[in-house]
């Protein structure tokens, strides 16, 4: 099962690739930003909340619907932990044929 997560914005770790840092529940894991942008009126900003599903910021919530949702999601119990551990499992690496680069 995929959910989408509260973060909060901890740090804008690229903005040019459009890369920000996150804090879900005490683990930290750099996302895309690129769906919401950064700064501005509409982009993120650090101590924004997002939405997160797969890595991406999928949208910019307020903070009381990310405490309730968070709240929701710890009383599914097992769901959410497996979910959560999921965002603390290291990142796999991109194999360089998928990125685009050339393997020498």
């Amino acid at each position: 099962m995929c959910l989408g997560i509260p973060g909060l914005i901890v740090e804008i770790s690229d903005a040019a690739q459009m890369r920000a840092k996150v804090d879900i529940d005490g683990v930290r894991r750099e996302i895309s930003v690129a769906i919401v942008g950064i700064g501005g009126d509409d982009g993120v900003h650090v101590g924004d909340w997002v939405l997160v599903h797969v890595g991406f910021a999928m949208a910019r919530i307020d903070e009381d619907e990310a405490r309730e949702t968070l709240d929701a999601l710890k009383r599914l119990g097992d769901m959410y932990e497996q979910e959560l551990s999921d965002y603390s499992a290291p990142v796999a690496e991109v194999p360089a044929a998928v990125s685009g680069s050339r393997i020498p």
